[in-house]
């Protein structure tokens, strides 16, 4: 069995321009910065090595010259691939167990039926993990449908895989229709970039048109409590949630010093389910941004929306990349994936939950979430970092059933 301290020289730097990054840019809300930076949600993935290990000779050589001549032999070996061994890269395990993602599948759920959307960077189909998935694709560059990857680093291509996933990785919800939006692509400067106009008008084709049950949306911006009016992504994530899309989005990854009190948007809009950050043991995430317990019209945030509401594993998690590779990163972004990954397979389980919601329906799926979550602390209800507690898939689709929703 592959140990994940493998990967403990690897180092993880969730954002290397800028703690906020994905910022929402409208020109015409105030306080707002230009830009949009898609590593937002924390993710500066580091490739996964593939180890070759040699057999080992146990015979022990008495003679420097022999010895010299065995290296030789083995050297020439070596070079012809014959006596080594490569062994696959490690997985990220701990998170489908720790989430009940395993569980949920062991009952037959693969999230088929259900359409996911995620508006990101785009997705390379080459990857062999990636072959079998239903996909439906829209560059909001090209307005072309072939697929194409256009991030820093396959930030989609990543989130897709830990979703997607059907060969050496398995992942959450491998039956699901998958429509993937491009409308974010490398900046150049390290990170990935887009308008907010287009990453709005991609939110509008998910549900629209693609006829999404589920928005993923690992991305976000700084949330500016003295702007005058929303922007366009807050807008259209609003629409989707009026026309019965569940939506869920990366809480930020500005924790620790620069932190700025409130999620990112559109994470921070009441309905959709905002996501924290957990590492292998069942911590928070030292970036994972730090919720506000009112709006920003000052307003309290009450039950079952106060931010962020939920936290999955986001730390160290290792899923597709370019060039049949596999990345390993740290962030919002990947916990995001995995609470949107859940929900599918629990509508996969309760399919009267895709029939025409709306947001009652939704708020009773949130509140069946706060209720199953598993505190990090039994004493505190709510947390302003963690949310309600770590994501149970079980419990929250036994919460569902419990209460007979919508």
């Amino acid at each position: 069995m592959w140990d994940d301290n493998e990967l403990s020289n690897v180092e993880f730097i969730p954002e290397p321009s800028d703690s906020r990054i994905l910022s929402a840019a409208d020109s015409s809300t105030v306080g707002h910065q230009d830009g949009w930076r898609s590593e937002v949600i924390g993710w500066n993935p580091a490739p996964v090595p593939i180890i070759s290990s040699p057999r080992r000779n146990g015979k022990r050589i008495a003679n420097i010259g022999i010895l010299l001549i065995i290296l030789l032999i083995l050297w020439a070996i070596w070079r012809s691939q014959i006596l080594f061994i490569e062994f696959p890269p490690p997985t990220s395990e701990w998170a489908y167990e720790d989430s009940g993602v395993r569980d949920l599948q062991d009952l037959g759920y693969t999230g088929a039926g259900v359409r996911v959307c995620m508006v990101d960077t785009g997705i390379d189909m080459t990857h062999p993990d990636l072959k079998n998935t239903d996909l439906v694709f829209k560059d909001f560059s090209t307005g072309s449908s072939e697929p194409v990857e256009r991030g820093n680093l396959a930030h989609g291509t990543m989130m897709s895989g830990i979703l997607v996933s059907d060969g050496y990785l398995q992942g959450i919800a491998p039956g699901v229709t998958l429509g993937m939006a491009a409308a974010l692509g490398d900046d150049g400067e390290g990170g990935n970039s887009g308008d907010q106009d287009v990453v709005a008008s991609a939110i509008e084709w998910c549900w629209k048109t693609f006829d999404a049950d589920i928005i993923s949306l690992s991305l976000g911006g700084e949330s500016d409590p003295d702007a005058d009016r929303e922007g366009p992504t807050t807008n259209a994530v609003r629409l989707a949630i009026a026309n019965g899309v569940f939506v869920v989005a990366a809480s930020g990854n500005d924790g620790g010093s620069d932190d700025d009190g409130r999620v990112a948007t559109p994470s921070n809009v009441e309905y959709v389910i905002s996501v924290a950050a957990l590492d292998k043991d069942g911590n928070v995430w030292s970036g994972s941004s730090l919720g506000s317990e009112t709006d920003n019209s000052g307003d309290q945030r009450n039950d079952p929306n106060r931010k962020p509401e939920i936290s999955a594993p986001g730390v160290s998690i290792i899923s597709t990349a370019y060039d049949e590779k596999y990345y390993s990163s740290t962030g919002t972004s990947d916990s995001t994936v995995f609470v949107s990954g859940i929900l599918a397979l629990i509508l996969e389980a309760e399919p009267q939950l895709q029939d025409s919601p709306d947001i009652d329906c939704i708020e009773q799926v949130k509140i069946a979430l706060m209720n199953s979550a598993i505190p990090l602390d039994s004493e505190i209800e709510h947390d302003l970092r963690w949310g309600y507690g770590a994501v149970n898939g079980p419990n929250w689709l036994d919460e569902i059933r419990d209460a007979t929703l919508c």
